[in-house]
C-alpha cells in the first residue's frame, strides 16, 4: 500500500478515535442536555451516531491536515526572511507621482 494511503487511514482513524472521544465527554458533561435527549428519544441513537460521524469527517480532515504541512521540509536559504519581488521595469511604474489637491470636496450622505 502506498505511504500516503497508509498515512490518510492512519490520520482518519486518529481522528475518529478524537471524534468518539469528545461525543462521549459531550454525553459525559450532559452539556446542552444532549446526554438526555439521546437516550429518551426513539431515534435519539441516531443523532448520537450522526454526531460521531460528522466530528470524525471534520476531525480526521483536520487530523490529516496537520499531518501533511508537518512534512514539509525547509529548504530556504535564506532563514525565513522574505524580500518582495519587483520586476526591473515594474520599479518605475511604482514610483510614487505627486497629485495636487486644491481644495477639500464637500462629502455626501
Amino acid at each position: 500500500m502506498p505511504k500516503l494511503v497508509r498515512l490518510y487511514i492512519r490520520q482518519s482513524l486518529i481522528g475518529f478515535a478524537l471524534s468518539a472521544l469528545f461525543v462521549g465527554l459531550l454525553f459525559a458533561f450532559n452539556v446542552a442536555n444532549l446526554w438526555h435527549l439521546v437516550s429518551h428519544s426513539p431515534s435519539g441513537w441516531l443523532a448520537g451516531v450522526l454526531l460521531f460521524m460528522f466530528n470524525g469527517i471534520v476531525f480526521s480532515g483536520v487530523q490529516f491536515g496537520i499531518a501533511v504541512m508537518s512534512m514539509g521540509r525547509d529548504n530556504d536559504d535564506d532563514h525565513g526572511r522574505r524580500r518582495p519581488y519587483v520586476a526591473p521595469r515594474m520599479a518605475e511604474a511604482l514610483a510614487p507621482i505627486p497629485v495636487r489637491a486644491d481644495e477639500p470636496r464637500m462629502r455626501r450622505r
